[in-house]
């Protein structure tokens, strides 16, 4: 699969902080499918391009942002513990900050943008 954005959707939507990874475009194809696992594959089996204007830019913001999320806490995400704390200091996702869904985590930011598409919306669809 490839990715929702290209690395001219990144600079258009003022992603710049992604411009410089080495890794940009790996990147890009993970954060697109997760946002597409959000959705329940909605994306992927209706076709990125049949999908509205409104959607494709909802989506494409979307995976800017959860590539600079996955950037800045993709390990910590990917960690099988579910706390970890040593002498004192310990740390954890704040649950409103954050959404599980599809097997994806994503920020609560990502989540709203990709639910404004209506593809992210659990029933029938």
């Amino acid at each position: 699969m490839s990715s929702y954005v290209t690395k001219a959707d990144c600079t258009e939507l003022g992603a710049n902080e992604l411009l410089e990874l080495p890794n940009l475009e790996a990147l890009l194809e993970r954060a697109s499918d997760q946002a597409d696992a959000v959705c329940f594959g909605r994306i992927r089996r209706k076709g990125f391009d049949k999908l509205t204007q409104f959607q494709q830019e909802k989506i494409k913001k979307a995976v800017c942002l959860h590539a600079a999320f996955l950037q800045s806490y993709g390990q910590a995400l990917e960690s099988p513990l579910e706390s970890y704390g040593i002498n004192g200091v310990s740390m954890s996702f704040a649950s409103d900050r954050v959404v599980r869904q599809g097997g994806a985590v994503v920020s609560s930011e990502v989540y709203s943008l990709l639910s404004q598409t209506g593809l992210a919306q659990r029933g029938v669809w």
